[in-house]
């Protein structure tokens, strides 16, 4: 029999992350010690891992940090809100290994906040499934459907449609009636000053007009920080991938997107109004797509929100996503009460 696996607490974010993520399901592998580092550095926290090793290898690294009162031990995964917040877990792990990772969970806090995450995530799914079994409270909170579109598929059935191509035509022979076009694709080399073009298009955008900022991708004010942070590990530059727009050099569209072998994450995409009426960014989204499918790219993950552009071009709602609270067992009842009427009213918020 092989030696069972064995969990252990480290402070901070270790080496072995990287291990992990390198023998986790394609989806997962951007869950690199660079990302959960650019999370800290932006958004604050101090980090702790839980790292399973089987026969002395790797095969789950869950980094925490805490949520809330540190009274109440609680504790959340750090990482973005984009795509998701889950952790590595090598793609060939037996329950063995979330069992181990569950005992230290329970012996290090009351509880955990995963997500948001896909229904069906290949490491949080087990997890949350393996912990309800094992008499834990789980409580979710529904965030959004996602919104998948299959570019093989589509294009084995004659997708982007003539006459789709022909309307793209028409709308950059007018665009170019303000200047010269130059379509441009960023890659690993132009990280992080290429995230500068990026966020002069939002400063532009309605996201700067409207909204305080906050949620802007790559300004100061928004999470630039996190992005520029996470472009410091070369193999998560390698993903980041980004088609711009320029007007007589000046930015006016981006789409921005981090690549998982065949499927890319759609993390942000925006453009100058003032030029909204050629639709900049639906030209620019064609491009970008037909592109990565030349790269062999062949899905595309939309995540949340705005499926109106997203259906014209064919995509399809996909699994919801959640937010979900793991209860050690023997937490008081009321707690768990409490708990839960806490969580769902967040939801409401």
């Amino acid at each position: 029999m092989p030696p069972a696996p064995i969990a252990t607490l480290v402070d901070g974010l270790p080496a072995a992350i990287d291990t992990v993520a390198a023998a986790a399901a394609p989806t997962h592998r951007f869950l690199r010690r660079g990302w959960y580092r650019a999370a800290i550095a932006a958004y604050g926290g101090t980090a702790r891992t839980m790292l399973v090793t089987a026969s002395g290898i790797p095969v789950a690294a869950l980094p925490i940090v805490p949520l809330g009162p540190r009274p109440a031990r609680l504790a959340t995964i750090p990482g973005s809100y984009w795509p998701f917040r889950s952790f590595p877990l090598a793609a060939d792990s037996d329950d063995a290994v979330l069992d181990a990772l569950l005992v230290i969970l329970a012996q290090t806090v009351r509880a955990l906040r995963i997500g948001p995450v896909y229904d069906g995530d290949a490491a949080a799914a087990r997890l949350i499934a393996l912990a309800r079994a094992r008499g834990w409270s789980v409580l979710d909170r529904f965030v959004a459907d996602s919104w998948l579109l299959d570019m093989a598929a589509a294009q084995a059935q004659g997708w982007p449609r003539n006459s789709t191509l022909r309307k793209n035509r028409f709308h950059e022979k007018h665009l170019a009636e303000h200047g010269t076009l130059a379509w441009r694709f960023l890659d690993g080399a132009d990280w992080p000053a290429g995230f500068d073009l990026l966020a002069d298009v939002e400063q532009a955008s309605w996201i700067a007009a409207r909204t305080d900022g906050s949620d802007a991708k790559f300004t100061a004010t928004g999470h630039g920080a996190f992005w520029r942070a996470a472009a410091a590990d070369p193999a998560l530059a390698a993903m980041f991938r980004a088609a711009l727009l320029t007007i007589d050099g000046r930015p006016v569209a981006f789409s921005f997107d981090l690549d998982a072998g065949a499927l890319r994450y759609a993390i942000a995409n925006s453009y100058d109004p003032a030029y909204a009426r050629h639709s900049p960014g639906k030209l620019l989204s064609y491009r970008n797509l037909v592109a990565a499918l030349g790269r062999g790219v062949t899905r595309v993950d939309w995540g949340a929100g705005d499926s109106g552009y997203k259906r014209v071009i064919g995509a399809e709602q996909g699994p919801a996503i959640r937010d979900w609270l793991l209860l050690r067992p023997g937490a008081a009842r009321w707690v768990r009460l409490l708990l839960a009427l806490a969580w769902r009213r967040s939801a409401r918020d």
